[in-house]
């Protein structure tokens, strides 16, 4: 097997620590390839493949990393045609919330949820994925007919990762 050496930090190399030795894993190597095998896979479910989808995508940063939100909407405006709503709010006294509402193919919706993830200074990144089909929505020009209008971008203010 081939040795990989990965940088992280100490805080998160001790989480995953811990959570090799509460799951049972022989070690560190165990859950990080355990781990990569499931984000490879992620966004391979061939029930997906080939049908409109809607996705929520929920991220959560700190208030004082202005380099997220500006990222946020970068992302916002590369990805006009997927991102149907976009909401941004605060959480707290230091945090904010972007959510992300979504339409488009498994590709396109992987590959925004990829960039969002290697958005350096990141919390947290939440994401669901349903087919517009499932709502009897069979053809996705109806469905864009149908909804056309109502994709506002509402903006309300109130572990280290790449920036992408």
């Amino acid at each position: 097997m081939t040795v990989v050496s990965v940088s992280m930090p100490e805080e998160l190399l001790d989480r995953l620590d811990e959570f090799a030795d509460e799951h049972g894993y022989t070690g560190r190597s165990e859950v990080v390839r355990e781990a990569s095998r499931n984000l490879l896979d992620e966004f391979e479910d061939a029930r997906l493949e080939d049908r409109r989808l809607m996705a929520v995508v929920t991220v959560l940063f700190d208030y004082e990393t202005t380099s997220v939100e500006e990222r946020m909407m970068r992302l916002r405006h590369e990805h006009e045609g997927l991102v149907a709503s976009n909401f941004h709010n605060h959480v707290g006294s230091r945090y904010c919330m972007e959510l992300f509402v979504l339409e488009g193919s498994l590709a396109d919706i992987s590959t925004f949820v990829g960039k969002v993830r290697a958005t350096k200074d990141t919390l947290t990144v939440d994401y669901s994925v349903t087919p517009v089909d499932d709502f009897g929505a069979e053809d996705p020009e109806a469905v864009e007919a149908a909804s056309a209008g109502s994709h506002g971008h509402g903006h309300s203010h109130g572990d280290d990762h790449d920036d992408a």
